[in-house]
């Protein structure tokens, strides 16, 4: 088993990609127990190589279904890092959390976390679910999936509001109907709608 600084040495390497990190921490938590595994995410949390804190992420996200506490340290710290590859990681921590659940059963924190200030908490939900009609439930439940992004169609957030707008697009290569339906109820005249808008619709016509 790899001591904290073995394992920062084999992820720091990694500068494009995460295939080698995800890989490190699925053999990581295979190999330990819950207890191991959280107080390793939290060490590792407090590096300054991105790649470590990238580790630690992908490590609570598989234990997350099994530990509430890793899903609250995703939700509260995580969500926090500066580090947009580290958020990128938190989006596929989320969806990981998400199918080890089962999407439906996942509902109450997928609303939960798409109200929450943080817009890096708002976008893990729109960015790891995509293509959200790709996932179980969703892909029976598609008017679901474009309900719940479209409540933040005006998100104060454009980084959010680009995620939506990009995972509407996506739904409608299959659901070009519904995505229209949606979208010819929003005020155009909002500027952050519209821009929105622009992302949602871009194979509509």
């Amino acid at each position: 088993m790899k001591s904290i600084e073995e394992l920062i040495q084999t992820v720091q390497k990694q500068e494009h990609g995460f295939l080698v990190i995800q890989s490190e921490a699925e053999l990581f938590v295979k190999e330990n127990s819950i207890e191991k595994c959280l107080a390793t995410s939290r060490e590792l949390l407090s590096s300054d190589v991105m790649q470590a804190r990238a580790l630690a992420t992908f490590v609570l996200g598989f234990i997350a279904a099994e530990s509430d506490e890793a899903f609250t340290i995703l939700k509260d710290k995580v969500s926090k890092d500066e580090s947009w590859q580290v958020q990128e990681i938190l989006a596929k921590a989320f969806d990981q959390h998400c199918s080890d659940i089962g999407y439906e059963k996942a509902l109450p924190v997928i609303k939960e976390w798409l109200k929450n200030d943080n817009p890096n908490v708002r976008r893990a939900v729109t960015e790891g679910l995509r293509i959200w009609t790709g996932r179980p439930y969703f892909k029976d439940n598609p008017k679901e999936a474009i309900k719940l992004l479209s409540q933040l169609k005006a998100d104060e957030s454009e980084y959010v509001r680009k995620s939506v707008g990009n995972a509407l697009r996506d739904i409608s290569k299959k659901h070009k109907s519904l995505i229209k339906a949606e979208v010819a109820t929003w005020n155009l005249s909002d500027k952050k709608v519209n821009q929105t808008y622009k992302l949602a619709s871009k194979f509509l016509n």
